[in-house]
């Protein structure tokens, strides 16, 4: 059986009539308010990202947590909260991203909170550096029920590797991605999924056809690309690919640099998903990085009162109105990731 059949498979056993329905009213209400201009909400969201930390053990260049420069408060997300978020979500919800800051698995309650959303039927992925998957974590993951773990490799030489992935070290990340194989196959699960994903930048294009090899040697299930998103990109930056196909951003005539893709006025992130920060604050996506934009706050409220709530619908209104004019979305490339 094909390895991404198996995990398309995987995903649609966890659907119910449920979940379907409301995915159903998501995108009906999406395209429904793309034909009449007004933000209009149907259903809840059937995917959300949920922050198990901010905290991480890279200095990655364009990452607030590798920076350590996140101006608002930094923390773990707390098993208990994570679990009552789930009780609430969890018929709608068809899949759960542990991922927004931070690593993972430096969150000592990571493992446990997959295993409680595994229990609730919801597809599980995760986005780590690697650094953490040792032979004890590596067959806990395994026994969590984790769907999807992504791992972050971003040269196939340490010294390529580390000159975007600071202070890390390729050796400890490769042998963490054979230690989930092993596992894998000595406790004969077909989850996670692994996946080797290479963020194509400058100092590492020319490592392409050698991740594919790396993958396939050490048995991971798939390679995807991924272009990089720059915070300082007017000017052109070390970082923009010469590869066109792989930079998200493009030179102009006058030689200044802007986002390639077009700025639409209409978002698909605001129907079907949100972020939820370690501390429980509900953002539009994860391009809010140090959630200014707060739609709402779990401590206070439910997530259904704050889903349809004033504060969210003047931002779907204000969005539809001109995206240019919201400073994390002149910066947005979704849709401009590279799938191998």
């Amino acid at each position: 059986m094909s390895l991404y059949f198996r995990d398309s498979i995987n995903f649609i056993s966890k659907l119910t009539f449920r979940r379907v329905w409301n995915a159903a009213k998501v995108v009906s209400s999406f395209y429904y308010t793309k034909w009449t201009k007004k933000p209009t909400q149907w259903g809840m969201p059937f995917t959300i990202s949920v922050e198990p930390t901010t905290a991480c053990n890279l200095r990655c260049p364009e990452c607030p947590s590798g920076l350590r420069a996140f101006t608002r408060p930094t923390g773990n997300l707390k098993a208990n909260f994570f679990q009552s978020t789930i009780d609430e979500l969890y018929k709608e919800l068809m899949y759960l991203i542990f991922y927004f800051q931070g690593e993972p698995y430096i969150n000592p309650d990571f493992l446990e909170m997959v295993s409680y959303a595994n229990q609730k039927g919801i597809y599980t992925i995760t986005s780590t550096n690697g650094h953490f998957l040792n032979d004890a974590n590596a067959k806990k993951t395994i026994e969590s029920g984790l769907d999807r773990l992504i791992i972050s490799v971003d040269g196939t030489t340490q010294e390529v590797y580390e000159n975007y992935r600071k202070a890390g070290n390729l050796e400890s990340v490769l042998q963490g991605a054979k230690n989930m194989v092993k596992w894998k196959k000595e406790l004969k699960s077909a989850t996670p999924h692994i996946i080797f994903q290479f963020l194509v930048v400058r100092p590492n294009e020319h490592q392409i056809p050698e991740i594919y090899k790396l993958a396939e040697e050490i048995g991971v299930d798939e390679v995807k690309l991924k272009t990089a998103q720059v915070y300082d990109y007017e000017h052109g930056n070390d970082l923009i690919p010469t590869i066109s196909k792989y930079a998200r951003y493009a030179e102009t005539a006058d030689g200044t640099w802007q986002v390639k893709n077009e700025l639409l006025n209409h978002c698909w992130k605001l129907w079907h998903s949100c972020v939820i920060t370690w501390d429980g604050l509900v953002v539009p996506c994860c391009f809010d990085k140090d959630a200014e934009h707060r739609l709402g706050d779990l401590k206070q409220s439910s997530f259904k009162e704050l889903w349809q709530a004033d504060a969210y619908q003047e931002f779907r209104s204000k969005l539809l109105q001109g995206r240019d004019q919201i400073d994390i979305c002149t910066n947005c490339t979704e849709g401009c990731k590279v799938w191998a």
